[in-house]
């Protein structure tokens, strides 16, 4: 006797199983952008690295080079061997009013794209003396669009002219294709700015130089610094005799001591641009591994403009 099953238990059953399924999506799937995060991708890497990794790395095809200096000259005058030239200000543009604003994100995957920048390259940026700022915001920038390897030459162009053998040379290579896979997690917004300042467990610092900070010199429509703001001018984690060089970890962390910069703390870099914060951003998030630091964009030129923001002006008022 064949055995059967009520038409009515089994509409029950099936009914009953796609509850349990669309309850059981209510739960999962708010979850599944934060696992896919971890499982998906991995880290990102920034890396300082010395004019001997270039030569131990030059045969990798995946390896890209960009000299970010800005003057054209200086690069058709002698660079590292295969690098190409993308002057760090192509990266900036005006936004709705606001000069000097990181373009959208298809601009900035067009601009990589140009240069040979795949979505599985490595990148190397460089550029020189005091433009070290150049080199991180462009490292900062290709993190932002969802790379993963990324270094910059230790003491940039001088260091590695110094021992290394430079060229004339154009590389050869084919146009690459970049998408932009967009990571928000590495930087804030103006509004999280109003509902961060004066937080605790959150740390502002700002890197441009001390009479900017104490809004002494009248460049912007407002001067002075977000309240409670820790100045600490980016030169002073380089070698005075090489701004493209950092000095040692051991040293930076000295003086992060000595200004009770917490690595427990939500740490944000602003500065006048969005350029300066880079460095301290890349230092502090990848080569010092603290937990919990992201740049403001926006920096001073936005946040100036916002008549209805409290502005710090004087030394800084640490509680």
């Amino acid at each position: 006797m064949k055995w059967k099953f009520p038409l009515a238990k089994l509409k029950k059953t099936k009914f009953l199983a796609l509850g349990v399924v669309f309850l059981a999506s209510l739960v999962i799937l708010p979850l599944l952008p934060f696992s896919a995060a971890f499982s998906s991708n991995p880290r990102t890497s920034i890396q300082f690295v010395s004019p001997n990794w270039v030569a131990e790395n030059a045969k990798d095809p995946n390896l890209r080079i960009l000299d970010v200096r800005n003057f054209p000259l200086d690069y058709i005058n002698g660079h590292v061997p295969g690098a190409v030239n993308i002057a760090d200000i192509a990266f900036r543009g005006p936004r709705e009013g606001l000069p000097v604003q990181y373009w959208n994100n298809q601009k900035i995957g067009e601009i990589f794209a140009n240069a040979g920048v795949t979505n599985n390259s490595r990148v190397l940026v460089y550029s020189d003396e005091s433009d070290v700022l150049g080199a991180t915001m462009v490292a900062y920038l290709l993190e932002r669009s969802g790379l993963r390897d990324i270094a910059v030459l230790d003491g940039g162009y001088t260091g590695y002219e110094a021992s290394q053998p430079v060229t004339k040379e154009f590389p050869t290579y084919k146009v690459g294709r970049f998408t932009v896979r967009d990571n928000p997690a590495v930087r804030v917004s103006l509004d999280e700015v109003k509902r961060l300042i004066g937080k605790p467990g959150v740390t502002f610092i700002d890197p441009r130089p001390a009479n900017l900070f104490r809004g002494e010199e009248n460049l912007w429509i407002r001067n002075g610094h977000i309240p409670g703001a820790r100045n600490i001018p980016w030169p002073t984690f380089t070698d005075a005799e090489n701004r493209h060089k950092l000095k040692s970890l051991n040293e930076i962390r000295t003086l992060l001591t000595q200004r009770n910069i917490s690595r427990s703390d939500d740490i944000i870099v602003s500065c006048s641009t969005g350029r300066e914060a880079t460095l301290q951003y890349v230092v502090l998030k990848h080569l010092l591994d603290y937990p919990k630091v992201r740049v403001y964009e926006g920096s001073w030129t936005e946040y100036s403009t916002q008549k209805d923001l409290p502005v710090a002006t004087g030394a800084e008022q640490v509680s």
